[in-house]
């Protein structure tokens, strides 16, 4: 049996095998949420090994929702391979709820270096961290936004972007929009996108290249029949 091929996706339709992977196959969704964010540490982990890099610096940015607890899982993994890592969660601790509270109490326990960021940090602390970094990782936002980014998150993806350290985003750069490839106020300008499941349907609209980089897709174990509705036709993979 060969590997699925997947047409690209709009977040209704991913937001529906969520929902499908738990009614129907009863899968939880903090396994894709670990699926996820392994295999996206296992891909910067093998690119910055490629570059000789002996204990590369990796800040990660998450906000408060899913997007950011596959920072959290990232964060983890780095770690065990080595990696000098520093996560940040930008919003109140309170608001984190579901799989990104569990990932977060893994963290706590593990006596990571975890920093909670409830307001806008200095500008001089965030330019520090930035500064020190190798690598980010841009966990702040995921597919489900659908208006402008604005506050402390609009001020943080400003500083990513002028800073010009290489990015790798999490499922999608944060402030893109899924379907449209555009940004919403403003983006994440990434080196590198680890999308989940498949390609985002807005990653091939026009200018949408420059926000996502590179994109790989990273398999989070969604069953085959949950998938197999989306696979790409063969008569669009020979023409």
């Amino acid at each position: 049996m060969t590997p699925l091929k997947l047409r690209p996706m709009s977040r209704d339709e991913l937001r529906r095998v969520d929902v499908d992977a738990v009614a129907t196959f009863h899968l939880p969704t903090l396994i894709l949420m670990e699926n996820a964010g392994r295999g996206a540490a296992y891909l910067l982990r093998d690119r910055v090994k490629s570059a000789n890099d002996s204990r590369p610096r990796v800040l990660i940015l998450c906000g408060t929702g899913n997007n950011g607890g596959d920072g959290g899982v990232v964060a983890r993994h780095l770690e065990l391979f080595g990696f000098d890592v520093r996560l940040v969660v930008f919003g109140d601790r309170e608001r984190i709820k579901g799989d990104a509270a569990t990932q977060y109490e893994i963290l706590i326990h593990a006596a990571s270096d975890l920093t909670w960021s409830p307001g806008e940090p200095t500008s001089e602390q965030f330019d520090e961290w930035l500064e020190r970094a190798d690598w980010i990782v841009d966990g702040l936002l995921g597919t489900g936004l659908a208006r402008p980014v604005e506050g402390v998150l609009l001020k943080v993806i400003d500083a990513v972007n002028r800073s010009r350290k290489p990015v790798l985003a999490l499922d999608l750069p944060s402030g893109l929009d899924a379907d449209e490839g555009v940004p919403l106020g403003a983006a994440i300008v990434a080196t590198l996108t680890a999308t989940f499941v498949a390609p985002k349907l807005g990653f091939s609209k026009p200018g949408a290249r420059t926000y996502t980089g590179e994109v790989v897709v990273i398999d989070i174990g969604a069953p085959r029949r949950l998938l197999e509705p989306f696979q790409v036709s063969a008569d669009v993979e020979t023409a």
